[in-house]
């Protein structure tokens, strides 16, 4: 067969469209392919609802591909072990309540199984705005990474969803932009972003799954995200919280939708 270079770029370009025309109106819409974000959509997706996610950079795994100092192992607690346990990751115990996981294995498996589930993941793409009607966040305004970052003035395009989850891990890239442009009050002590405070793995843990939930109407955070937005404590390289975090705002989600 005589390979047609045209052809290859119009199946491409054809099945994006599609592709991406459909994501313009979901159920759920996440923002970040970290752990906790792919967890999120896997666990939507697995239940039949619409759920796309958008990550501005080239791969997903946000943190967790480089484990700890670029050491490629990452640990979870025992609580955490059964959602790997369910993803078919192979999980080895270190000591009583420390379990090691190889990052490359756990970031790729998670990954694949929620693309198998349904999930649509775009990758290159930035939410650089919010939409909100009577305060209520219900979409977002994407644009090109690519844009962004030569400084271009390219007008984006919006996307609708009946829920938003920021899962931009210590950013917290979408909430700044709601607390920044709506006059929106978080659901945080002070009604607005808090910032991540410094490493303490034990309270970081506890509170990253406590603060994964609704910050204000149709907006959720997880993840990192979620200590940044409540002012909680950052955990290193320990990633049973953002696997948690992911699965407690899908179950939240899923009794909403």
């Amino acid at each position: 067969m005589k390979l047609d270079e045209i052809k290859i770029s119009r199946a491409i370009i054809e099945s994006y469209t599609k592709k991406l025309v459909k994501a313009l109106d979901v159920d759920v819409a996440i923002v970040g392919a970290g752990p906790a974000g792919m967890v999120c959509g896997y666990y939507l997706a697995r239940a039949g609802r619409r759920v796309v996610l958008f990550e501005r950079k080239l791969s997903v795994g946000g943190g967790m591909w480089g484990g700890g100092i670029m050491f490629n192992e990452i640990v979870v607690q025992e609580s955490a072990k059964r959602i790997l346990d369910e993803f078919g990751v192979a999980v080895r115990q270190y000591e009583r309540g420390y379990y090691l996981s190889d990052s490359i294995e756990t970031v790729s498996t998670i990954c694949s199984k929620a693309v198998k589930a349904g999930l649509k993941i775009f990758n290159l793409l930035s939410a650089e705005d919010v939409m909100v009607r009577q305060k209520k966040v219900c979409g977002l305004v994407l644009n090109w990474t690519a844009v962004e970052m030569a400084n271009l003035h390219v007008d984006p395009i919006t996307m609708r969803a009946k829920f938003i989850v920021d899962a931009t891990g210590h950013p917290a890239e979408v909430a700044r932009i709601i607390e920044k442009k709506s006059g929106i009050r978080l659901k945080t002590k002070s009604g607005k972003f808090m910032g991540e405070q410094s490493m303490w793995a034990q309270v970081g843990e506890e509170t990253i799954v406590k603060n994964s939930k609704e910050v204000c109407s149709g907006f959720y955070v997880c993840g990192m995200c979620a200590n940044a937005v409540f002012g909680a404590p950052r955990m290193g390289p320990i990633f049973g919280g953002m696997l948690l975090s992911g699965e407690k705002v899908a179950k939240e989600l899923l009794r909403r939708i």
